[in-house]
């Protein structure tokens, strides 16, 4: 695919809001790009965004004006390439100044296939947007009749299960630290895995794989990983999920953190407009500490579906969404919020170290299943 650069585009929202620009990025088939279009508050670390697998299916809008401007480096990406549908900017920066850089955001999605469009209002979109909630969309340089039509006929994300595209096909090992950690891949991100690895070795496993090969694998603990698409779809990870609690101590991030919530018998619905950015404060109902957190996310967990199996741990403090939980009989607990924030604030990194206890306190007695493969 080649850049549609200084092309008129337009992009459209399902109920027929209309937005000019002009195309950048890839020139997506037929002049049309569909997705579910979301905004994010963050002011840098776009390509960690870009790369974050839970975007699949979506259209991300940078609420920052300037994007781009010290382009992309191999170390920075979050996954082996962007899932997302789609990126909009306000004013992508064509000439990246950092020492770091590699190559620009422009040049890195015309090579990995995304399409985008610049030059759009996006404060009036975000504006819109929390309005009227997230919606499908259709972006490109195609008639405004064919925008619309796609954007009308787009599905969005509720009801759909998009872990598919994103998880590894087979399982893989990172990592070199003292403990055992089996890590479900629903999109994870290689920031999770660096943090993972420092005390464990990880062995990474596609989101299908039954509870019992992971059992078999005789793992400290279970890793639940962030990821795309509506929760309640996910029938299959809820089921293995409440295979291995109680027999394995098992935390979760983001999507992890609803499907256990799923597993322990709640329920989960979609937000608004979701949170998607990387100042969002949370409160510790423990002691009352604040924590600056990086989300992303769709979905929530409904807190009255929560008992008698868990317990809210924290909250989101702009809207009192659930943002973190414990099972109260079994060793497990999860949040909503992106603890490795990679970039991003660091006063929730300490849950990796209480994965790490729990699983140092709880291995030992434990059930420990394939000891006899070992």
């Amino acid at each position: 695919m080649e850049s549609s650069a200084a092309k008129e585009a337009r992009l459209v929202l399902a109920d027929g809001t209309t937005f000019e620009g002009e195309s950048a990025g890839a020139e997506p088939p037929g002049g049309i790009a569909t997705g579910e279009a979301v905004f994010n508050t963050v002011m840098s670390g776009y390509q960690e965004v870009i790369t974050d697998p839970s975007y699949a299916g979506q259209v991300i809008a940078f609420t920052y004006p300037h994007i781009g401007n010290y382009g992309v480096a191999p170390a920075d990406d979050e996954s082996r390439r962007p899932f997302c549908r789609g990126v909009i900017v306000r004013d992508l920066a064509r000439r990246p100044s950092n020492w770091r850089t590699a190559e620009s955001l422009e040049a890195y999605l015309v090579r990995h296939g995304v399409p985008a469009i610049t030059g759009v209002d996006t404060r009036r979109l975000t504006r819109h947007l929390r309005q009227a909630g997230s919606m499908p969309c259709a972006f490109g340089t195609a008639a405004e009749a064919d925008l619309k039509a796609a954007a009308a006929s787009e599905a969005g994300t509720e009801g759909v299960d998009l872990i598919g595209s994103v998880t590894t096909p087979e399982a893989y090992t990172c990592g070199d630290g003292p403990l055992r950690v089996v890590a479900y891949d629903f999109g994870i991100k290689r920031a999770i895995l660096r943090h993972l690895g420092g005390m464990a070795t990880v062995e990474v496993v596609p989101a299908t794989t039954p509870a019992e090969e992971v059992l078999a694998r005789s793992p400290d603990g279970v890793f639940l990983s962030n990821g795309p698409g509506d929760p309640a779809a996910v029938t299959y990870a809820h089921q293995n999920i409440g295979r291995l609690l109680g027999q394995v101590p098992v935390f979760g991030i983001c999507l992890g953190h609803q499907l256990l919530a799923a597993a322990l018998g709640a329920h989960t619905y979609k937000l608004p407009f979701g949170h998607h950015g990387g100042n969002h404060p949370v409160g510790r109902t423990d002691d009352d500490t604040v924590e600056i957190t990086s989300q992303n996310h769709n979905y929530a967990v409904a807190a009255d579906t929560l008992e008698p199996a868990a317990e809210v741990t924290h909250n989101n403090l702009n809207d009192g969404v659930v943002e973190g939980l414990r099972a109260r009989h079994v060793p497990a607990f999860s949040v909503q919020y992106h603890p490795e924030a990679s970039p991003g604030p660091h006063d929730a990194s300490y849950l990796f170290e209480q994965f790490r206890d729990l699983m140092s306190e709880h291995s030992s007695g434990m059930p420990r299943r394939g000891d006899a493969q070992a």
